[in-house]
């Protein structure tokens, strides 16, 4: 399975991403480039730090800063028209995404043997650490936290790669299947965690 493919797909996905809530929140080009390339790679950097992996490789790829820069730039000068329709489409990308850097980090930690709680981390991370960068950089609540079953999909698949499930190629295309159709169902279904709110119920 080509996981380069759907890495460069997440990475255009994420960078894009970052880049609308940039122009959402009125930011200039340069704050659009800072967003964008956070979300594409700062689950990665943040993974790196907590699993040993030296920073400095994330340097090595070169072929995701291009292509996130190239994505950024035309998306900035797209008219609207184009950027909604590309809304339309953004938790499909945003699932290959999420499913492809969960998995992605998953290998990583295992491969440095560290253990299954260090493999879901790195997972989790992987997947959804750059937009929770992003949104705390836009002053927005996490939205990975609040909305539809989204962190829990890259738990799933660093569980189950860190209890040796999904071995081999055809295992994890299978796993990251899985994972896509898990986080699409969710938005279709508007699935969510249990909350408690204790908004106005503290001081009465």
């Amino acid at each position: 399975m080509n996981w380069e493919l759907f890495s460069i797909i997440g990475t255009i996905a994420f960078a894009v991403s970052g880049a609308i809530v940039a122009m959402e929140e009125e930011y200039d080009i340069l704050g659009v480039y800072v967003l964008g390339l956070v979300t594409a790679f700062g689950g990665g950097i943040v993974r790196n730090l907590l699993i040993g992996k030296p920073i400095v490789l994330l340097w090595d790829q070169g072929l995701f800063f291009q292509i996130a820069l190239f994505a950024m730039t035309l998306v900035f000068f797209l008219p609207v028209r184009f950027i909604r329709l590309w809304k339309t489409w953004e938790a499909f990308f945003d699932a290959i995404g999420l499913a492809a850097f969960s998995i992605q980090g998953a290998l990583y930690a295992t491969n440095m043997g560290h253990p299954l709680s260090a493999i879901i981390v790195a997972a989790v991370l992987t997947g959804i650490g750059g937009g929770i960068i992003r949104d705390v950089l836009a002053g927005r609540k996490p939205m990975v936290l609040k909305d539809e079953i989204y962190a829990v999909w890259g738990m799933l698949a660093g569980a189950l790669i860190g209890l040796g499930w999904s071995q081999g190629a055809l295992p994890l295309a299978g796993l990251f299947v899985l994972i896509v159709t898990l986080r699409m169902l969710s938005v279709f279904y508007k699935w969510k965690l249990p909350k408690r709110s204790l908004r106005g119920a503290i001081g009465e």
